[in-house]
């Protein structure tokens, strides 16, 4: 089993979009975790704009639930941070991360993916991108750790 972060293209429909013609796509950050025949476990998530909520079923891949902006079913992060020892999970809160973000700890953990990371901030300046990461090295080992590098570069 694997996990990846993607995105997904919301049709958001909010008061400000609704005379226009053709609104803006959104597009908002999800965890998905997927099987060893590359299919994807399927999953809710919620807008993160118009609060629509989406079922996802592929990477990059949703479908809008009509008229539900509202399931008492979705993960929240603190659903999520009574699984992450305390030490990562108050690194997690002090970078103020995303759902998606301490659901890929989460999957590193309970995956015992030792050495894997996740992203925690992210800064462009002109041609280069720098940020901060936390690499999980055991149940409740970690590192918090930067990086540079040049636009283009993925």
């Amino acid at each position: 089993m694997r996990g990846h972060k993607h995105l997904i293209a919301c049709r958001c429909v909010l008061p400000q979009y609704k005379s226009l013609k053709d609104p803006p796509v959104h597009k908002f950050i999800v965890f998905s975790r997927i099987n060893d025949d590359d299919s994807v476990i399927a999953k809710y998530a919620q807008c993160n704009n118009c609060g629509v909520i989406h079922r996802i079923i592929n990477i990059c891949t949703s479908e809008i639930i009509p008229g539900k902006e509202h399931m008492s079913s979705l993960i929240s992060i603190d659903d999520v941070k009574i699984s992450i020892p305390e030490n990562i999970a108050n690194i997690l809160e002090a970078n103020s991360v995303d759902l998606p973000t301490w659901e890929a700890a989460q999957f590193i953990i309970e995956n015992k993916m030792w050495g894997d990371f996740v992203i925690l901030t992210t800064e462009t300046d002109g041609a280069e991108t720098a940020g901060k990461y936390i690499r999980i090295l055991g149940k409740t080992l970690c590192k918090v750790d930067n990086f540079v590098r040049s636009s283009g570069v993925i």
